[in-house]
């Protein structure tokens, strides 16, 4: 990613879809349990994450009859069964009982499309009803993920004589965990959640059920369904901010990132209202002990960097960069951060990474305990980084790549978009992409193709005409790095292969 381009404008933000989860609890050895999964690493939202059985509403969850419920109310509710169904093969029904293997059965009939869900409950002669679920809350997913959910959350009790198993379709693992248990693997950063699933964590460890239902229903720090604190591992709270950056991105992400001391990691709004929502945050993070430390730059792009010089003077912090972004910036840096300095507290070490090549004062940090990266504009969710001469070097970007990959590295906190739980995948795909399209390059110099524009009419053919200026760049960043391995020259204003 990079900054804003004019006259390229970021598509309207699509309506949440609908959805249902079912929190499925158990007693077990310990006390109350909750069966929760693991998404798949290739699944557009969650992937890689901890989460619980659910998905979105189908337009057939709509025509399942559920006893003592209507409209909505039963459509929800249909669709949550459906999908525990779908993920666990328990199925929260009334009915004649049913042999596992043949429930087993016809779970794999209803995943491979071959039966409807209404179908099937005909056949078994099971009924849906309303009182099987209770009421476990509503939320919205924000808005500066690009896919997101309106989710209704119902709470269910694992039936007598059934067992949930996941299948490797949308789950890599499941089981039944107490949520004390599972809270400490976020703690140590080795399950991501996003809001929802860490508020039905806390609820459910309470001992009482009248408290654990009031957490449940009235989550703390959520407006309008949507979560305003999201920290998908402790001591890695995001704050978006709607920032002029390039789409598909909207937002950019702050990150406050610590425990008892936190650092301001790339505050990129310049618009009062971001800059009053980013405050805001830092202080109620500092009223529970978490101390704002220093504002601290990845790079010096405006949407990195906006909101600085602000969010410094309010809260009296100094500025931290990399000399070589130092040098960019309208404002002073108080510490020239370089490569391998510790910038953390000893509670959340944070090892400063120079990681160039989208521009040369590039720096991702590094939370060694847990194999975090925060990675700024070195990786995004959403699409690839641009790598525009002569600040970006494809060669450096590339080496800081690997470098990561060696490290090695676990979730990656990228500026655009949601994190990435498969750091090494993402990395291996991007190292991947970058060397199919350095392929092409060469070809069309081979071709004929003396100019990036030209390369572009042959190298990007899967590129949209309105983003040709881009990859124009991109293709010139390639050209450099190529001719540098001495496999392309340039000759006047032409590119072509050496003799």
């Amino acid at each position: 990613m990079s900054e804003a381009v004019p006259g390229l404008v970021a598509p309207p933000p699509s309506r949440p879809r609908d959805a249902a989860v079912v929190l499925l609890w158990r007693e077990g050895a310990d006390g109350r349990e909750l069966f929760w999964l693991r998404r798949g690493d290739g699944l557009t939202f969650g992937g890689g994450m901890y989460a619980f059985p659910g998905g979105k509403l189908d337009a057939a969850d709509r025509t399942v009859p559920v006893d003592g419920a209507e409209g909505d109310e039963a459509a929800f509710r249909a669709c949550a069964i459906r999908e525990l169904f779908e993920e666990t093969g328990v199925l929260i029904a009334d009915g004649p009982p049913v042999p596992a293997d043949t429930l087993a059965g016809f779970r794999r009939r209803l995943l491979a499309g071959e039966i409807a869900f209404g179908e099937l409950l005909d056949v078994l002669r099971a009924r849906l009803s309303a009182d099987r679920l209770v009421a476990a809350g509503r939320w919205v997913t924000p808005p500066f993920l690009p896919a997101g959910f309106d989710a209704r959350f119902f709470l269910a009790r694992l039936p007598e004589g059934q067992t949930a198993q996941v299948f490797e379709a949308e789950a890599s693992e499941g089981a039944f965990f107490a949520p004390a248990a599972a809270l400490q693997r976020w703690r140590e950063g080795r399950a991501l959640l996003h809001p929802p699933n860490l508020n039905a964590l806390r609820a459910m460890r309470e001992a009482d059920w009248a408290a654990a239902m009031e957490k449940l229903l009235h989550p703390p720090s959520v407006s309008g369904f949507v979560a305003e604190r999201i920290e998908f591992q402790e001591g890695v709270v995001l704050v978006p901010q709607r920032t002029p950056t390039l789409p598909p991105a909207t937002h950019t992400n702050c990150y406050l990132a610590g425990l008892s001391s936190l650092l301001v990691v790339d505050p990129g709004s310049d618009d009062p209202d971001e800059v009053g929502t980013l405050l805001a945050a830092v202080r109620t993070l500092a009223a529970e002990g978490r101390t704002p430390a220093a504002v601290f730059l990845t790079h010096h792009h405006r949407d990195h960097v906006g909101g600085a010089e602000s969010v410094a003077r309010a809260l009296r912090l100094p500025i931290w960069a990399h000399s070589e972004t130092a040098r960019h910036l309208p404002l002073a840096v108080d510490r020239r951060v370089e490569d391998g300095d510790e910038v953390g507290a000893p509670d959340f070490p944070l090892r400063a990474l120079h990681t160039p090549g989208h521009t040369r004062g590039h720096v991702a940090l590094l939370h060694a305990p847990s194999r975090a990266v925060l990675a700024g504009d070195l990786v995004s969710s959403l699409s690839t980084i641009v790598i525009d001469p002569p600040e970006g070097d494809m060669a450096r970007y590339l080496a800081s790549l690997r470098r990561l990959l060696e490290l090695p590295c676990g979730t990656i906190y990228p500026a655009h978009g949601a994190p990435l739980a498969d750091g090494p995948g993402k990395l291996r795909a991007y190292l991947l992409h970058r060397e199919q399209r350095e392929a092409l390059v060469l070809e069309a110099i081979r071709g004929g193709a003396r100019s990036p524009a030209e390369v572009v009419a042959r190298a990007y053919l899967d590129t949209p005409e309105p983003l040709h200026p881009i990859a124009e760049r991109q293709a010139l960043a390639h050209l450099e790095k190529l001719a540098g391995d001495g496999r392309v020259a340039r000759r006047g204003g032409a590119w072509t292969v050496p003799a």
